[in-house]
């Protein structure tokens, strides 16, 4: 049985694309892309469920057409449309995070040193060359500058990112 703590979300299924059995899938994290994982998990009346994946192409840079091994009809795409999918965090343990790869760390608890607990990571802006995680914890946003060098441990499994921010920074 797949349980809810061994997944993470990588984004969501949309709208069915053609008749063979495509669907158009948003995501917010690429790690399939540097995985060998063969299936992706969606939650099917409340139990987690793999869907083995057939093939997938990038329609843009957040969005893949996937197919599903045995979802060969529009009308079973549709039965899929608007479902979470979530990954594996067993696989998810065997990449290299880099810069290239920051959407990796979405969905990551963030405590600071002193401050404790100060959001989960919702969003990447690397627009410029000054990296930064956008973190939301009770309907507010922060910004946190990604500098390698405010982090003091990362725990891909439990998916939490500890840092030691400057003095300061937090009440900007």
């Amino acid at each position: 049985m797949i349980r809810a703590k061994d997944v993470f979300s990588i984004g969501k299924l949309h709208k069915p694309h053609g008749i063979s059995g495509e669907v158009s899938f948003g995501f917010t994290n690429d790690v399939f892309d540097h995985t060998e994982c063969p299936y992706w998990i969606l939650e099917m009346d409340g139990i987690l469920v793999p869907f083995y994946v057939e093939s997938y192409r990038f329609k843009s840079s957040e969005t893949v057409l996937v197919k599903f091994e045995n979802i060969d009809t529009e009308a079973r795409v549709r039965e899929l449309s608007g479902k979470e999918v979530y990954y594996p965090v067993k696989f998810a343990d065997k990449i290299e995070t880099s810069q290239d790869n920051w959407n990796f760390y979405i969905g990551f608890a963030v405590f600071d040193e002193q401050a404790g607990y100060i959001g989960e990571i919702t969003d990447v802006d690397d627009s410029t060359l000054n990296v930064l995680f956008t973190l939301s914890k009770d309907d507010h946003d922060l910004l946190m500058p990604v500098a390698e060098e405010f982090f003091t441990e990362i725990d891909i499994e439990n998916r939490e990112m500890h840092v030691s921010l400057p003095e300061g920074l937090l009440d900007l």
